[in-house]
């Protein structure tokens, strides 16, 4: 009897731990944005919500300083100007610190945003955390002014993503006028 008690009382301690890891329904084109707040590599807060009226793109990577994600960070930075040109500001987001994030930055001359989710709480809300790893897949969102998910590129290429990211948010403005 002793053993079952100790059983159940593990299990009632790590069912609400479990459900809180399980991923939340997979977003869809068209859903709304699930909100956040982060902290920038300047250690500065970032509310989604600010940028309601404005597209947004969220791209959601691995591992800052890996080489797939520089990669995929200064092809952002090298075509930031056309992205920006749409109206559109970029946020790259991973599970990294905010130090991290900021070493980054630095080291490869970034203009554009990056957000710290070391919790992996924005990750696994969109649904990018990589199973047993504290990691995103290398995701990309395009959100809408009224912060509707408009696209969902899964497992992009790091090279391309920047150049089809303009393209993609120009075709959508056509397609809403």
């Amino acid at each position: 009897m002793k053993v079952l008690a100790l059983i159940l009382s593990v299990f009632r301690l790590l069912v609400p731990h479990a459900a809180q890891a399980a991923p939340a329904a997979e977003l869809k084109v068209l859903d709304p944005a699930p909100p956040f707040t982060a902290r920038t590599q300047e250690g500065k807060e970032f509310d989604l919500n600010s940028r309601k009226g404005q597209w947004t793109v969220l791209y959601f990577y691995p591992k800052a300083g890996t080489p797939g994600c520089t990669k995929q960070a200064c092809a952002f930075r090298d075509k930031i100007e056309k992205i920006r040109a749409e109206g559109a500001e970029v946020y790259g987001i991973s599970s990294d610190t905010v130090e991290e994030q900021a070493a980054f930055y630095k080291k490869h001359h970034l203009n554009f945003t990056l957000l710290a989710d070391p919790e992996s709480k924005i990750i696994t809300m969109y649904g990018t955390k990589l199973p047993l790893m504290k990691m995103s897949r290398r995701w990309t969102f395009i959100l809408d002014p009224e912060l509707k998910i408009r696209e969902i590129a899964k497992d992009v290429d790091p090279v391309l993503d920047s150049e089809r990211v303009a393209a993609k948010i120009a075709a959508l403005k056509k397609e809403r006028k």
